[in-house]
């Protein structure tokens, strides 16, 4: 039998170098000793809608990076434009005028943004918008959602090793679109509320992903104008995917502020906060900063990106290639007698199968999926981008249909 470390010799010896220098051997959600030994930790390039690790093996990218990857990888347009940003210079001892170009393309094309400022990360955007609403109410009380991933922060890690009680002292916590709840931590949060943090659906791992309720939506914004507190919408998963211009534009439930990241920029790092008109002078006033929040070539890809996207209409783009995926995953797992639960939006879809509560048939199929070529991950959801074509898809639901064909080899049917 090959062995793991056979498959993987250049993998296994870049993580046999990386654990003596680096703690863990890798860290964060990117590390994956918390998978099967079957994952390659180390990539050494992608195209399109596939990616090659460092030992040569190819794979269709469902995960699309988790989540920056919306053009595809190396797209032309967004490669030649930051290729000839850093001809000219990148970090800098202020904003290159790109920051005027891209600002002004992300307002006009969010519908609920009058302003935009830049950073880094998704983390760096949600806690900024925390800071300015609670600048902007001169409260401290926000709530969120249990168990709902809104960054890396004490105030928020789902890792809470090494962090205070008092980090979240000041946060409050109700059941993704269940009104009753939610009511019960206003009334708790009381004249202190702040303002509350919602993603566009519920995605916790481990779990089915749900879909905002519209009533939900309307009736949070209701108590939040009642209250006279913020409505904040954490779009750094969703935002240009979900939607062009806002993952709730299509409910007509305004937000007064938001968080971005992930697909602004095709994988460049960068991050942003959107606000309305009301809440601009509070913005000005809080300190918000970093030494490379201002580089210009992140935001030179941003603006490609952006632009790009108008252009091909690629929230439609990604929508067909994600219902085409659903279908035929619906379809193998129906031919193999195997229950499944394909839940959340098709663009950004998370596979479990009933009664696997210790995830192993989830296990056994995201291995079989990474033998036949398919990356992705048993335990978050996946992601579509605009790479992915007729033919990607394909290609995908062919390795699907194997891993498929592992499970009920393994496991029989329910």
């Amino acid at each position: 039998m090959t062995t793991a470390a056979a498959v993987h010799s250049a993998d296994v010896a870049l993580s046999h170098r990386a654990a003596r220098v680096i703690p863990g051997g890798m860290y964060g959600h990117q590390a994956v000793r918390h998978l099967s030994p079957a994952y390659p930790q180390f990539f050494a390039g992608g195209e399109g809608a596939l990616i090659t690790d460092v030992d040569g093996r190819e794979y269709v990218d469902l995960m699309c990076s988790w989540g920056p990857i919306v053009l595809g990888h190396r797209d032309p347009v967004v490669t030649a434009a930051a290729r000839a940003q850093m001809d000219l210079g990148d970090c800098l001892d202020g904003p290159g005028p790109v920051l005027v170009d891209l600002a002004e393309t992300m307002v006009d094309a969010i519908a609920d943004a009058d302003w935009i400022l830049f950073g880094k990360n998704g983390t760096d955007a949600t806690t900024a918008c925390l800071t300015i609403a609670r600048a902007h109410t001169s409260r401290s009380v926000i709530l969120a959602a249990r168990g709902v991933y809104h960054g890396a922060a004490p105030w928020c890690t789902p890792v809470p090793t090494g962090t205070l009680a008092s980090d979240r002292a000041a946060m409050g916590y109700f059941d993704y679109n269940d009104v009753d709840d939610f009511d019960r931590a206003v009334q708790a949060a009381g004249p202190d509320l702040a303002g509350v943090l919602l993603t566009p659906f519920r995605h916790v791992e481990g779990e089915d992903q749900q879909l905002v309720d519209e009533d939900f939506a309307r009736h949070v914004r209701q108590r939040c104008d009642d209250s006279d507190a913020l409505l904040i919408l954490d779009d750094v998963r969703c935002g240009f995917r979900l939607a062009y211009g806002g993952s709730w534009e299509a409910l007509g439930v305004p937000v007064d502020l938001s968080a971005w990241s992930k697909a602004i920029a095709n994988g460049y790092p960068l991050a942003a906060v959107t606000g309305r008109e009301a809440l601009r002078d509070t913005a000005s006033t809080v300190f918000l900063t970093g030494s490379f929040w201002m580089n210009s070539t992140p935001m030179v890809a941003a603006l490609a990106t952006v632009r790009r996207l108008a252009e091909i209409d690629g929230v439609a783009l990604m929508q067909r290639a994600g219902a085409r995926l659903r279908a035929g995953i619906e379809a193998q797992a129906a031919d193999c007698g195997l229950a499944i639960r394909y839940t959340g939006p098709d663009v950004m879809p998370y596979l479990t199968f009933a009664g696997d509560d210790d995830r192993s048939r989830m296990t056994c199929f995201a291995e079989a999926a990474l033998a036949a070529g398919v990356y992705l991950h048993p335990k978050h959801n996946w992601f579509m981008s605009c790479a992915m074509d007729d033919s990607v898809v394909d290609r995908a639901l062919r390795g699907t249909e194997i891993a498929f064909a592992a499970v009920r080899r393994h496991f029989g049917t329910p």
